[in-house]
């Protein structure tokens, strides 16, 4: 796949707002798939769908802690995407907007 298929695939899945918020979420710590149940109050197939195509993209990477599932950004060969998510805000603008309280670790 040449350059720039890869970076219009990217954009494509960063085109998704509840896939560009969990990007800019994942920024500052790893999450839990029923963290982002949660906090988008969708369902979990919803929010594995979402990682899913993340994931087969390569912009995250997941990590089994126990019997949850654990997710991190993994776009060091990305720098297209890291420019992006530089723009975004933080962890509690996002959460403020969403009117949820901070660190809400429902899987431990």
């Amino acid at each position: 796949m040449n350059v720039l298929n890869e970076f219009a695939e990217d954009l494509k899945l960063l085109g998704d707002k509840t896939r560009l918020t969990i990007l800019t979420l994942l920024k500052e710590r790893e999450w839990c798939v029923c963290e982002f149940v949660d906090l988008f109050d969708i369902s979990q197939p919803a929010v594995s769908q979402h990682l899913r195509k993340l994931k087969s993209s390569g912009l995250v990477k997941e990590q089994k802690k126990g019997q949850w599932v654990y997710y991190s950004l993994s776009i060091e060969d990305k720098p297209h995407v890291a420019a992006i998510l530089q723009l975004t805000p933080d962890t509690s603008f996002i959460l403020s907007s969403l009117n949820k309280p901070s660190g809400a670790a429902c899987c431990e």
